[in-house]
């Protein structure tokens, strides 16, 4: 199998041009220069020691004195005022609380795990090299198992950059210390480099080769090459790289002097000013991962013995004290109630107020930690806990056991459905002790252990169920139970007797033996998603932290305690990427792509314990807005261009949220906004009303929360057959099933001239500045202190010395449009001017007006064609293709739907419209469209919300289909979406023909529909 990637994706899109953002205004930088071997240290644009820029501002040989060649190197001329202004733009756009200023050169990319950041930081080294000639990157990562995932994904994507980028020579390595020679290449080679190293190999001064002159680079120490080419770094997953701020990581990546340092993760722990965030909550609304549901085991009636479960001890105040959880008798009713205070001699009975606890005492507390120890005595016996375990529970194997059943037939439901798309089904089990998968006797021959022999006797089980028979024809199950699982541990090889056994290590996630683990599963990525591999359940102990996520695993069970070393975030992270077919093809939409949990703690305590890791992990604060939440919300201009509401606009209608009791004085939402988002009451000010269905849907998505799905409440939609096959829905789908074909005309003289109206109203552009500052130097015990005593400028200078590129060219490559096409629109846009006064700038400026004129123009000249009476969506699909659904998104028992329950996405406007479609009695059927039903479109295929028939006076009948949105205007949507509503439209308005055709209408209630037929 060969994986596909996707160039054209918009998040990623945003994230990489939010890093290059960061230089605009710097020059394109490609001559080769010479970097000295004792350069002088000055301050450089973030704060940090950097080579004297003075040096570099002519060509090579114009550079004084050079002692000794170390190699070639990124060069930065954007001074701090600059950068700063670039980034609080970007921070804005992105909807992030600009940084007060720029206090050093890290910046972060937080993006979801499962959306694609090594892609992203990958693609953004080419952008780099393509806009500012940058050329030396080095990527640090925590382990050597994302260290081995880092380096497998630069050679599949390879090719797919080379094509992208024209063919760009590039070389990438893993650094190694034998291996030395490599670093002097990264430093003298004029093409891409790129530098693959572990945190453990760069940290530790004494002992690393990394520090110490070698002949392997010409008698310089390695850091001092990697120094010389001011890298541009880049860290993957940097919480678990800097150790702290001032961890070893940290001090070892500021070593290196890099220009700057770019951080990538899902979870940053220290957020170093911010420049895109795709979290948690947008990568589930905009359907980038799977949806996650949660099937819940939880024991009930199960309080028939002495329960109690030993959580922790502590030693406070001369106290000794333990928590537990106990069976409690309160109001009648008898609960599991945890975090109980027991401390030596307590009686259970008394504290509990149950018989059941008879003779049973509190005795011995032992406090050390996870060592701790709890003695509980009984009628004549004690037993000694440590922490975690129980007495008087429910037989944990009889839980396990179902749990394995749970998720063998979750596994076998999903592979019946989505192995006929080409989809592999796969399973991940985290066990508690490895020998409860697979041990050795004495002799050394491996031997089942109990959770390997239940998960094989639960398989064949499950084979013999009607409901299966059709997945196991011709297949001997014995075998196949065992073939179809297997473990993933860390190895140690041991000998006993005559054998070399591999036996298998008890990890915790965290130690070196971990990286077999990790490595083993990686390198069989590809392997796992073939139908040629039986293997479909794999069993891991370790926690499987970064590094592994498999895009086809679609059920996790956790057969060890979660949210203690095994995070439900970190467990569901390994199933969240979007599944591939056999071809490698990224398969999207939450019909195929659902992530099912199965845990041993209830549905709303995962959701609710969930919510707060998030919280935790990203910064998210669920139901609060902060003053720059409005500042990214697109205005248009009276000249027809597009800008930002702005910080100041935003922070004016927070305060008006607040004055009008809408939030607190924190912005922490209250319930009467949640009340006037639902009924529609909301209101602004005259000076922002015209934003308010903008403004509305980021306080949606502020004042909601993660939706995570109850499993059980998940059920299989049955067509309604007298609707499906009534005389008015052939009629209406007749009028809508046909397919099209599209083509884009042009007018290409109306979009020349647009480009240059829109690059002529284009922001200006300013030549480079610098800024003279004065300081202070006090020399004492504590070092060196400087202190400004006063600034000057910033001061336009000139740079008669700057080299002009070649402007047509990068168009060409940034635009696609002829040379003939860009001198006319450039000319007419009477801007050259500011091509000479700053090349890269305009450079940047130009090609991003005409792409986006470009899009709008593709909708703007598309035409559809009906391509034949044989290519349609026939009426059998409903019947065929299986819809399902979850009951708390369901408008349940509908008379009039081709289904006998509506599936919605949106709770206030799609449910309240198929109600209004229930209760209206001209309304005869209408049909909720399935995810099947598409309308191609150059932006990717659109899926309308109804097809609805209605009939007037009992005799005239109307059809329609009908796009449902909580705004009607196409500026409050977003542009891709309101793009393909307008083919959508296109598409319908192609198959309009004949007498009595369907009609295509955006509507956000019922009336807009009804309106049209007045």
């Amino acid at each position: 199998m060969k994986l596909h990637f996707e160039p054209d994706l918009d998040y990623q899109h945003a994230a990489i041009e939010a890093i290059c953002s960061l230089f605009r205004g710097q020059e394109v930088n490609r001559t080769e220069f010479t970097v000295t071997r004792r350069p002088h240290l000055l301050p450089d644009s973030f704060g940090q020691g950097a080579l004297d820029l003075g040096a570099f501002s002519g060509v090579q040989g114009e550079l004084g004195l050079v002692e000794t060649e170390l190699g070639i190197g990124n060069r930065l001329t954007l001074l701090d005022d600059e950068i700063n202004a670039n980034l609080k733009d970007i921070q804005l756009r992105n909807g992030l609380s600009p940084s007060e200023g720029l206090s050093s050169g890290d910046f972060t990319v937080e993006m979801e795990t499962g959306t694609g950041k090594t892609y992203v930081y990958l693609r953004t080294i080419f952008e780099l090299n393509k806009r500012f000639g940058f050329t030396k990157f080095v990527i640090v990562v925590p382990s050597v198992a994302i260290k081995e995932g880092v380096y497998k994904t630069l050679q599949i994507t390879e090719e797919h950059f080379k094509s992208l980028y024209s063919g760009q020579p590039f070389d990438y390595f893993l650094y190694d210390s034998a291996k030395l020679g490599e670093v002097r290449n990264f430093a003298t080679s004029p093409t891409i480099q790129i530098m693959v190293v572990t945190v453990g190999a760069i940290n530790k001064k004494d002992v690393n080769n990394l520090y110490k002159d070698s002949e392997k680079t010409g008698g310089e120490a390695p850091i001092d090459l990697i120094r010389a080419t001011r890298p541009v770094i880049i860290v993957d997953e940097p919480q678990s790289v800097d150790g702290g701020l001032g961890g070893q990581g940290k001090q070892a990546l500021d070593a290196m002097k890099p220009l700057c340092t770019l951080r990538y993760s899902a979870t940053h722990v220290d957020k170093h000013h911010m420049v895109y965030r795709l979290d948690a909550v947008d990568a589930y609304e905009r359907k980038l991962v799977k949806q996650i549901e949660v099937a819940s085991l939880e024991v009930e009636g199960g309080h028939n013995k002495a329960y109690l479960r030993f959580l922790s001890a502590s030693n406070k105040g001369g106290a000794i004290t333990a928590r537990v959880e106990i069976d409690v008798q309160e109001s009648g009713k008898v609960r599991r109630k945890d975090n109980v205070l027991v401390q030596d001699g307590d009686d259970l009975e008394e504290l509990t107020g149950r018989a059941l606890y008879k003779d049973c005492r509190i005795g011995e507390i032992r406090v050390a930690g996870e060592e701790s120890l709890l003695e509980v005595k009984t009628a004549g016996s004690e037993a000694f806990l440590s922490v975690g375990e129980t007495i008087g529970d429910v037989d944990p194997d009889a839980i396990k056991r179902l749990m394995f059943r749970r998720t063998i037939h979750e596994h076998l439901e999903k592979e019946k459905r989505l192995a006929p798309l080409g989809i592999k089904v796969l399973s991940l089990f985290f066990i508690d002790a490895v020998e409860r998968y697979r041990s050795y006797d004495p002799d050394g021959n491996p031997v089942k252990g109990k959770y390997a022999t239940i998960f094989e006797e639960e398989y064949r089980r499950a084979a013999k169920l009607p409901e299966f028979n059709s997945l196991f024809k011709e297949v001997d199950v014995t075998s196949e139970a065992e073939e179809v699982h297997d473990g993933y541990f860390s190895i140690d090889r041991k000998k006993i007797g005559n054998k070399t056994v591999e036996m298998f290590k008890n990890t915790s996630g965290a130690t070196k033996a971990d990286d077999d683990t990790y490595n083993l599963i990686m390198k069989n990525k590809e392997k796992l998603l073939s139908f040629e591999t039986k293997l479909k359940f794999i069993f891991s102990h370790s926690a499987l932290k970064e590094g592994w996520d498999n895009p086809n695993v679609f059920q996790i069970c956790t057969l060890r305690e979660i949210g203690t070393e095994l995070e439900r975030r970190q467990t569901i992270g390994r199933g969240l990427r979007l599944c591939v077919n056999q071809n490698g093809e990224r398969l999207r939409g939450f019909e195929v792509n659902t992530l099912t949990v199965i845990a041993t703690e209830s549905y709303e305590a995962f959701a609710e314990n969930l919510q707060k890791e998030i919280e935790a992990d990203t910064g998210i604060r669920f139901g609060i807005v902060e003053k720059h939440q409005f500042a990214a919300i697109p205005i248009r201009k009276d000249d027809g261009s597009t800008a930002m509401l702005g910080f100041e606009e935003s922070a004016a209608i927070y305060e008006y949220l607040k004055g009008e009791g809408l939030i607190d004085s924190k912005g922490k939402v209250q319930d009467e906004l949640r009340t006037a988002l639902k009924d529609g009451s909301l209101v602004l000010p005259a000076a922002h009303a015209a934003h308010l269905p903008q403004i509305k849907e980021v306080l949606r998505k502020i004042a909601g929360k993660l939706e995570i799905k109850n499993a059980d409440q998940r059920v299989t939609v049955k067509t309604r057959q007298a609707v499906l096959h009534s005389a008015e829905f052939q009629a209406l789908w007749d009028r809508i099933k046909h397919k099209t074909t599209y083509r884009v005309h042009f007018d290409n003289h109306k979009l020349i001239k647009d480009c240059a109206k829109a690059i002529s109203g284009g922001p200006p552009i300013s030549k480079a500045r610098v800024t003279i500052r004065k300081a202070d130097l006090a020399i004492g015990q504590g070092g060196v202190l400087a202190t400004e005593t006063s600034n000057s400028g910033p001061v336009t200078i000139e740079e008669g010395d700057i080299g002009l590129p070649d402007l047509l060219t990068d168009l060409q490559d940034r635009t696609q449009l002829t040379r003939r096409s860009l001198v006319t629109i450039l000319t007419e846009s009477k801007r050259l001017a500011d091509f000479k006064r700053n090349p890269q700038a305009f450079i940047e400026l130009a090609a991003d007006i005409i792409n986006r004129t470009k899009r709008l123009a593709i909708v703007d000249g598309i035409k559809y064609q009906r391509i034949g009476n044989d290519r349609f969506y026939a009426q059998e699909l409903f019947e065929q293709e299986e819809l399902i659904g979850y009951l708390k998104n369901m408008l349940k028992d509908t008379k009039k739907s081709v289904f006998e329950h509506v599936v919605y996405d949106s709770v206030g406007v799609e449910r309240t419209f198929a109600e209004q479609l229930e209760k209206n009695e001209a309304v005869k059927v209408y049909a909720k469209l399935p995810s099947w039903f598409k309308v191609p479109t150059p932006l990717g295929n659109y899926n309308p919300d109804w097809a609805v028939l209605v009939q007037i006076d009992g005799q005239e009948r109307l059809y329609f289909v009908v796009e449902t949105k909580g705004s009607l205007f196409t500026d409050d949507l977003r542009d891709q979406e309101a793009a393909k509503i307008a083919c959508g439209e296109a598409h319908f308005k192609a198959l309009a023909v004949g007498q009595n055709p369907a009609r295509y209408v955006k509507a956000t209630k019922l009336d807009d529909v009804m309106s049209e037929i007045l």
